[in-house]
């Protein structure tokens, strides 16, 4: 798997690889959700000298609820479509590239590896034609643009998640568990849902 990834990785030219060239773009979210989640979690929209540590906010970063909201889309296996308008939607503000790359004022170490954990995920669940990009009769720009939407579709999906637990209950998020509570549900069904698949095959 790891040389498989590598040569994925290569698919670009010989200065480049594709995971550098994803890095550099900046993906979307619908605005709908940047005062209902991104701001009620995190430091999204402050200025790195504004004091938000005594508003409770348990995400720094704005990428870091988007990072949240990816991967419960990816674990719940579902994806939403942005809004076609392009007034309802915006970038996040910061290219995949610097997510995660320096200690967090929330007292976090970098973690950088995420992003190849991310890019992992996306190649992975990607409808993409490799052999045609290695021939040239498609580009890597394509094939970057085809990874961001697969992206923002699962943090799209998250986010109405996210939306709808915190409509429920405004300090949903605020307790030490909830995310971890949250994957783990989904990781429990996801198993539960694969076992009743393989005993019905051997049936």
């Amino acid at each position: 798997m790891a040389e498989i990834f590598d040569d994925i990785e290569e698919l670009v030219k010989k200065d480049e690889k594709l995971i550098d060239k994803w890095g550099r773009r900046n993906p979307r979210f619908e605005k709908q959700y940047e005062q209902s989640v991104m701001r009620v979690i995190s430091d999204y929209g402050i200025g790195a000298s504004g004091n938000t540590g005594a508003k409770g906010k348990i995400l720094g970063a704005g990428y870091e609820p988007y990072i949240m909201a990816f991967f419960i889309g990816l674990y719940a296996n579902k994806r939403i479509p942005l809004s076609e308008d392009a007034d309802d939607v915006k970038g996040l503000g910061q290219p995949l590239q610097y997510w995660g790359n320096l200690d967090s004022k929330k007292f976090r170490k970098a973690y950088p590896n995420l992003r190849s954990y991310i890019f992992i995920a996306l190649v992975a669940k990607t409808d993409i034609d490799w052999i045609a990009l290695d021939k040239g009769i498609i580009d890597a720009s394509t094939v970057v643009s085809s990874l961001i939407k697969t992206m923002e579709e699962y943090a799209n999906y998250g986010f109405s998640v996210m939306d709808e637990k915190l409509r429920e209950d405004k300090g949903y998020f605020f307790s030490n568990r909830a995310f971890l509570d949250m994957f783990l549900q989904l990781t429990d069904k996801g198993l539960e849902e694969f076992t009743q698949d393989e005993e019905i095959e051997e049936l």
